[in-house]
């Protein structure tokens, strides 16, 4: 999953964007549970993505993927 390499904005643009991120299941599943929460927040805000979006965003990403984030708890 991961033979593609996203730099920090391309994952901004997968975080804003539900069928973007479809195409890179791995890269987003990693970010939303591997990497620490405050850690997520501070990645959002950094790319203007306001924390409320990114919550909603990873309860869609959490409904199509089966994952469960701490995000989304």
């Amino acid at each position: 999953p991961y033979s593609d390499q996203l730099d920090d904005a391309a994952l901004a643009h997968c975080l804003a964007n539900i069928d973007l991120a479809k195409q890179h299941p791995g890269h987003v599943s990693a970010f939303l549970g591997e990497v620490p929460l405050a850690q997520q927040v501070e990645f959002a805000i950094a790319h203007h993505i306001a924390v409320e979006d990114l919550k909603a965003f990873a309860a869609k990403f959490s409904a199509w993927s089966g994952e469960s984030y701490p995000l989304v708890a």
